[in-house]
C-alpha cells in the first residue's frame, strides 16, 4: 500500500479567498489528505435546525479540485453553546461533583441520551450530504474521546444510565451484592435505583463498584462511537476513523476499534514526554527536543492491532505546542523521523497538526507547517522532504513480529482501581517491557486480551494482566513457544475478587502467591544473576523449576514447559538479562543498541532511527543526530 502524508485544516478560521492558495500549496508539497470539519459544529448549524452548508461544499470543492482527498470529521467534541440552552443537563460532572462547563470542547456527558440523538441528527445530516461525495474518502468521528479526563461523568445522566447497565449485567439486586463482596461494611443494596456512582465516599469506594463503573464508562464510549458509524456507514463505503491519543487507558481502545475501518492517533511526542512520560529527570533532558525513543512505537504497535492492521496519525507534531508544561522546539530533522517512523511501522498516512498556526484562541501557541503569517515553519521542509522520499521508496509493509506483548485496558483500571503501591502503573509495567524489547532491536506486536491464537510467535510477554480470558488461557494452553506472564497476572476475578485457587493458576504450572509486598522506590529486591525488583514483588510457593531467585531467596522466575512466570517489577539491568536469555533460547537474535538509537525491519528493509542529538556510529552507517537510515535487508 502506498503511504502518504495529510495535514488538518480549518477552512472556517480562515478567510474563503484564501483557501484555493492553501490547497495549491498543500498540495504542491506533496500532501494527499486534509481533515476539515470536526470541531465546526456551529457553523454548519448556527441555530437550531438552521443549517448552513455551503461554505463547507465550497470548502470541499476546493481542496478536491486541487487534488486534495477530505477526511471530514463529525463535529461531535464541539456541541455550540444553543445545544447547552436546550439541554443543560448534558454537561459532564466531575468526581467531586463540579459541573465542566462550556467554553472550551468536550462539554458533553456520553451518557446523556438526548445529546446523542443531537449528535445522530447532525451525522446523518452530514452523511446524507456527503457520503457520496467524490472527495470526501475518509471519515472521523468526534474527536479524541477521553481528552481532558472527560470519560469518567458523575453526572444525573451517567447515574441513570450506569443503573440501567448494572440491572442488565446482573438481573437482580441480590446477584449484584454476590458478586462485589456487598456484606462487608453493610453495603447491600435491596434496589438498583439505590446504587450511586462511586465518587463522594467517605473513604475508598468498594472495588467492586468502581471496576463495575469502569466497565459501564469504557461501554458508554463504545456505544457513543458505534451511534455514528452506523449512521456514516448507511451513507457512505469510505473508511471511518477515530483519533486516539498517547497513553489513554480510560476506555477500552479495541472495543472502540471494532466498529472502526481504521485505528488513528494524535502523536505529539515532546509534549507526551514532558507532560505524561514517567521517566527520570535526566532522561527527558536528553530527549527534551527528540521525545522518549520508544514512547512513539509503542503507541503505532498499538494501533496497529486496535485497527487490525490499518492504522494512521491522524496528528502529527510539527513545532512547539501549548499544552505540555514546557514546550520546546523538535530539534531540525525529528518531523523527518516521527514520520518515517510511523510508516516503518506501517502507517497509512501521517497528517501534520496543523497547517497553519492559529493566531487566536487556545492553540495560538500551537505550531502548525506555515506560521500564523504564512511563511513555511521548520517542519514545512521536512515534510516536503519525506513526499519526495515517499515518491521514490517502494511500498513500505509491516513485518510479522517473532515478539508478541499483550496490553488489556481492563488491567490498567483494575491497578488504578487498587494499586496497592503508589507508583503501580499498569501501563508503565507493560511500557517498561517494551521499552526493553525495543533497546535488543526486536520488533514487536501488540494483541489484545481476548487473544485465541498465539502460532507463529516465538515469544509472547503478558505482564500484569488482572485477569486473564478463556481464550487466551487456551491460547496458551496450545502455545509451542514461550510465554512470559507475571507479575500480578490473573490476581483478580472479573468482579475484582481474588480468586481461589490464588493466582497465577497458570495452565501446568505449579505456583501460588502466597505474600505481596509493593515497596518505596528506593527499595530494590536484588536479583541473584543481575539486576533488581523495583516497586513490587511476590513470595511465591512452588514445585516449578526456579530460573532464577532473589537474594533473599524466593523464586524471582519460574518455568514449566514453555510458560514462565515473573514474580516481580523487573529493573533495567534484570528486563535485559531475562529478554535475552529467553529470545536466544527461541533462536530470536537480539542486537542490544546504544542509547536513543532504535531499530524497525520491514520484509524489504531495515531503518534505524537516532533520537540522539548527536550522530551515532552503528555497523557500516553513521546517523545523523535526528536521522534515519535505511537499507535493503
Amino acid at each position: 500500500m502506498k503511504r502518504t502524508l495529510g495535514v488538518c485544516y480549518y477552512p472556517e478560521h480562515w478567510p474563503e479567498s484564501q483557501w484555493a492558495e492553501d490547497a495549491a500549496r498543500m498540495a504542491a508539497l506533496g500532501l494527499t489528505w486534509v481533515r476539515i470539519g470536526e470541531f465546526a459544529w456551529a457553523r454548519m448549524e448556527p441555530t437550531p435546525g438552521t443549517l448552513d452548508w455551503a461554505w463547507l461544499d465550497r470548502a470541499i470543492e476546493t481542496l478536491g479540485a486541487a487534488g486534495l482527498k477530505v477526511v471530514l470529521g463529525t463535529p461531535t467534541a464541539t456541541p455550540p453553546r444553543w445545544i447547552l440552552a436546550k439541554h443543560p443537563d448534558m454537561i459532564a460532572v466531575d468526581r467531586d461533583g463540579k459541573p465542566r462547563g462550556f467554553g472550551s470542547r468536550r462539554h458533553y456527558c456520553f451518557s446523556h441520551r438526548p445529546y446523542r440523538q443531537e449528535c445522530a441528527r447532525i451525522v446523518g445530516l452530514m452523511a446524507e450530504r456527503y457520503g457520496k461525495n467524490p472527495h470526501v474518502a475518509a471519515w472521523q468521528t468526534d474527536n479524541e474521546y477521553a481528552c481532558h479526563d472527560t470519560v469518567l461523568s458523575y453526572s444525573v445522566a451517567a447515574q441513570q444510565a450506569f443503573r440501567d447497565w448494572l440491572a442488565q449485567r446482573y438481573q437482580s439486586p441480590e446477584a449484584l451484592n454476590r458478586a462485589w463482596g456487598n456484606v462487608f461494611w453493610s453495603m447491600d443494596y435491596a434496589s438498583f435505583d439505590e446504587i450511586n456512582l462511586p465518587n463522594l465516599t467517605v473513604t475508598e469506594a468498594n472495588p467492586a463498584h468502581v471496576m463495575a463503573h469502569r466497565r459501564f464508562a469504557s461501554d458508554e464510549v463504545a456505544s457513543f462511537n458505534r451511534l455514528q458509524t452506523q449512521i456514516i456507514r448507511r451513507h457512505t463505503d469510505a473508511p471511518i476513523a477515530h483519533n486516539y491519543m498517547g497513553q489513554i487507558t480510560d476506555f477500552d481502545h479495541f472495543a472502540v476499534g471494532a466498529d472502526l475501518d481504521i485505528a488513528s492517533w494524535d502523536a505529539y511526542p515532546l509534549g507526551f514526554l514532558s507532560d505524561r512520560l514517567p521517566a527520570t529527570a535526566e532522561h527527558k533532558r536528553r530527549f527534551v527536543r527528540q521525545g522518549d525513543p520508544d514512547f512513539q512505537a509503542f503507541h503505532h504497535d498499538l494501533y496497529r492491532a486496535v485497527g487490525r492492521g490499518r492504522w494512521w496519525i491522524m496528528e502529527q507534531q510539527p513545532g512547539p505546542v501549548n499544552w505540555a508544561p514546557w514546550n520546546p522546539d523538535p530539534l531540525p530533522g525529528m518531523a523527518r523521523l516521527w514520520a518515517w517512523e510511523a510508516f516503518a511501522h506501517g502507517a497509512e498516512a501521517v497528517c501534520y497538526f496543523r497547517w497553519r498556526q492559529a493566531p487566536f484562541a487556545q492553540e495560538q501557541m500551537h505550531a502548525g507547517l506555515l506560521r500564523p503569517d504564512s511563511v513555511a515553519a521548520p517542519a514545512f521542509e521536512e515534510a516536503a522532504l519525506v513526499a519526495r522520499e515517499l515518491a521514490d521508496m517502494p511500498n513500505v509493509e509491516p513485518a510479522r513480529a517473532d515478539v508478541a506483548l499483550v496490553f488489556d485496558y481492563a488491567s490498567a483500571w483494575a491497578w488504578e482501581t487498587q494499586p496497592q503501591g503508589r507508583d503501580f502503573s499498569y501501563f508503565r509495567l507493560v511500557f517498561e517491557a517494551y521499552k526493553a524489547l525495543r533497546r535488543l532491536g526486536l520488533n514487536i506486536d501488540i494483541l489484545p486480551p481476548d487473544t485465541a491464537d498465539l502460532s507463529g510467535y516465538k515469544l509472547v510477554l503478558a505482564p500484569g494482566v488482572a485477569t486473564l480470558s478463556a481464550a487466551f488461557i487456551g491460547a496458551l494452553g496450545s502455545f509451542t513457544g514461550t510465554a512470559l506472564l507475571g507479575p500480578r497476572t490473573n490476581a483478580k476475578t472479573e468482579e475484582f475478587a481474588t480468586p481461589v485457587p490464588l493466582p497465577p493458576n497458570l495452565p501446568g504450572l505449579n505456583a501460588t502467591v502466597a505474600r505481596v509486598e509493593s515497596l518505596p522506590p528506593d527499595v530494590p529486591v536484588p536479583l541473584t544473576e543481575r539486576g533488581n525488583f523495583l516497586h513490587w514483588r511476590e513470595k511465591v510457593e512452588t514445585t516449578a523449576e526456579v530460573l532464577e531467585t532473589t537474594q533473599d531467596g524466593w523464586p524471582a522466575l519460574i518455568k514449566s514447559g514453555g510458560i514462565h512466570y515473573l514474580t516481580g517489577w523487573p529493573d533495567d539491568a534484570a528486563w535485559a538479562q531475562l529478554l535475552i536469555g529467553l529470545s536466544n533460547a527461541q533462536g530470536i537474535d537480539t542486537d542490544t543498541l546504544p542509547e536513543g538509537l532504535r531499530r524497525r525491519d520491514t520484509p524489504t528493509h531495515r531503518f534505524f532511527f537516532n533520537y540522539n542529538s548527536v550522530a551515532v556510529d552503528w555497523g557500516d552507517a553513521t546517523i545523523p543526530a535526528a536521522g534515519v537510515y535505511w537499507a535493503k535487508h
